[in-house]
């Protein structure tokens, strides 16, 4: 594994299988993988890598999730992932090369592509959109939502 210090991810699609539930209050429901929880808190963040969430979305669940976990570092509601992972790498004296990324879809692409242009890494579950998986790093045989972020920990750090 290269010297990463930060797992950036996705969410729907990546931590989720994608779907939102939604009724007539709004969402009300997302489902997470407990594998992936698990290497989140018993794999990753022993190795020393501190997981973060950029997100196109918002949600209570995934606050709620996050807290779960003891994932500290939280942005959604976030259009340029790229600029947000920017600023945030910055602010803590890192650059994207100190990053591993996952994600799903056409949103993450350019955030994969620069971090993967620095020397960082890159993954994404198997059913991820085509260009994601064309220049993935590292691509599960799961989908998301089903064990693909622990895949990529077990990849990343064992």
């Amino acid at each position: 594994m290269k010297d990463i210090k930060y797992l950036v991810l996705d969410v729907d699609g990546t931590l989720t299988d994608g779907c939102v539930y939604m009724g007539e209050n709004g969402e009300l429901c997302k489902a997470f993988n407990i594998k992936d929880g698990y290497g989140i808190v018993h794999q990753l963040i022993p190795a020393g890598v501190t997981p973060m969430i950029i997100t196109g979305r918002t949600s209570k669940i995934v606050e709620n999730r996050c807290e779960e976990l003891g994932i500290n570092h939280i942005y959604q509601g976030v259009s340029d992932k790229l600029g947000k992972l920017k600023g945030v790498m910055s602010a803590n004296g890192r650059t994207l090369k100190d990053c591993a990324y996952m994600g799903d879809d056409l949103n993450d692409l350019t955030v994969m592509k620069a971090i993967k242009a620095e020397g960082g890494l890159v993954g994404c579950p198997k059913d991820a959109a085509q260009a994601l998986i064309d220049m993935a790093d590292f691509v599960s045989k799961k989908d998301g939502g089903r064990g693909a972020v622990r895949d990529f920990i077990e990849w990343l750090v064992l």
